[in-house]
């Protein structure tokens, strides 16, 4: 007979949506476990922008007052474009905007959860459903194996989770971003603003996040070598320096400077408007949150906060159908039935929040992407924009209610 540990609700992956879910959960006093496949907390991506909806989130978890200490409120965008000499204020929205690192993003949430609901070294590498209780099992990389009456995959957009679920897998952009940190000893000049400048199909944007650190990232288009590059902080600064030669030299000057441990090479993925309006986001006790659910592009800046949505919405409706900790045979039956009520009313809330993020995401990539764009897509993509989406920054207003 296979021994399992058993555990209640099991989330999978530590990132900025995994310990946002185990936080909602927390507040509604309900324990969960995370796994978490590194060692340690990751930070990967160096600052996540957190506007207003966003914001809403962190202070339904309690963390928000303690996240403002580590951050400047954004006033401000503008784009330059400087290969033509101008450069325009770009929408803002309303309501409170700012840049986190993410490694205090990830250790304030992390330190608001109870000793021990983080596990380190546990990489799920396959679920299955046991056909007596018709609760997941996962299979870990040590060869262990837990049963979870409830599985939430937060991990990522190479989910295994995802996997069982049968998702298609996520799309790939033809660009990627770099991005990094840079530390000003004796400040920066830089005004409270997102600042992003163009040349050809290269952007780069700067955000400050304090009065001396600064986010940065460049996008453009993959290559072939970047995958290469990507494994090594110092390919990764001198790629980023020769795409920025053209640039000003603050760019220059402020990629020189970065924090090597901050730097990352990252092919965007995506996955499609169509794909999240028809994918079957539960199975069991099974369901998804944050990027594995709905990864998307960088164009909008709501990858982060959507996920931290997520983790509002699903602890909200899980908390209504929890049932006792050592239920009968019958009242597992029931369990299994009221869960995926629960997973059904999280996925049909949050569906179509995700499918309209997603689909202004995609179509300002599509107008991006460049050179992989005819102007015949790129008109549509305007046309779109200009009915669909009026106000580019109504996003920011959404309100995901209350914990």
């Amino acid at each position: 007979m296979d021994v399992y540990e058993q555990i209640d609700i099991v989330i999978a992956g530590a990132g900025i949506c995994g310990l946002a879910t185990a936080l909602a959960l927390h507040r509604k006093g309900i324990r969960s476990v995370v796994l978490e496949r590194s060692e340690t907390l990751r930070a990967t991506g160096a600052a996540i922008f957190i506007m207003a909806n966003g914001w809403r989130v962190l202070d339904q978890l309690g963390v928000g007052s303690k996240l403002r200490q580590t951050a400047l409120p954004i006033e401000g965008s503008r784009l330059v474009l400087l290969d033509e000499g101008k450069q325009q204020e770009l929408p803002f929205g309303n309501g409170e905007t700012r840049c986190l690192k993410r490694s205090d993003l990830i250790e304030i949430l992390a330190e608001s959860l109870p000793h021990g609901t983080v596990r380190f070294g546990c990489q799920i590498v396959s679920v299955k459903l046991d056909h007596s209780t018709s609760y997941p099992i996962l299979q870990l990389q040590d060869g262990s194996s837990i049963m979870a009456k409830v599985l939430i995959g937060c991990d990522g957009a190479k989910s295994v989770v995802a996997d069982f679920l049968e998702l298609k897998p996520s799309n790939l952009h033809t660009i990627c971003a770099t991005r990094g940190l840079t530390t000003y000893a004796n400040g920066h000049p830089f005004a409270n603003e997102f600042v992003k400048m163009k040349i050809g199909d290269t952007f780069v944007g700067r955000i400050p996040i304090t009065d001396e650190l600064v986010f940065w990232f460049v996008v453009q288009q993959w290559t072939s070598k970047d995958a290469k590059v990507s494994q090594d902080s110092k390919l990764i600064q001198q790629s980023a320096l020769e795409s920025t030669m053209s640039f000003p030299i603050e760019i220059t000057e402020m990629i020189k400077s970065s924090d090597p441990s901050t730097l990352s090479l990252t092919r965007m993925r995506y996955r499609s408007p169509w794909n999240l309006l028809l994918a079957k986001f539960r199975k069991g006790t099974v369901t998804l949150a944050g990027d594995a659910m709905h990864v998307m592009g960088p164009f909008l800046g709501q990858g982060g906060s959507a996920g931290l949505e997520d983790a509002i919405a699903l602890a909200r409706c899980l908390a209504e159908k929890m049932s006792p900790t050592n239920p009968s045979a019958r009242e597992r039956k029931m369990m299994v039935h009221e869960i995926g009520e629960a997973m059904d009313q999280y996925v049909k809330e949050r569906r179509m929040r995700v499918v309209q993020l997603s689909t202004q995401t995609y179509l300002c990539g599509l107008l991006w992407e460049t050179p992989t764009t005819s102007l015949l897509v790129k008109f549509a993509c305007f046309v779109f924009l200009a009915i669909f989406f009026r106000n580019p920054t109504y996003h920011t207003k959404y309100d995901c209610g209350r914990l």
